[in-house]
């Protein structure tokens, strides 16, 4: 039997969307091994003169959990 475990992370970018997934990845890849997914719950820009200033996303990053 494997075990998963999911958390919620925030990530941004002044590039783009995928640019913002790709730093939650990196992020979450610091502390946790065996990213299995990540599942893109919300996706929203701000806004500064009329322009996107900035790209956010809150994702579930899944990983595997070692078996003890």
């Amino acid at each position: 039997m494997s075990v998963l475990k999911v958390i919620e992370l925030l990530g941004n970018s002044t590039v783009s969307f995928e640019d913002a997934v790709q730093n939650i990845i990196k992020e979450a890849a610091e502390t946790v091994k065996d990213i299995k997914s990540v599942y893109i719950k919300d996706m929203q820009v701000t806004v500064k003169d009329n322009k996107i200033a900035q790209y956010r996303v809150n994702a579930k990053v899944t990983f595997g959990v070692r078996n003890s």
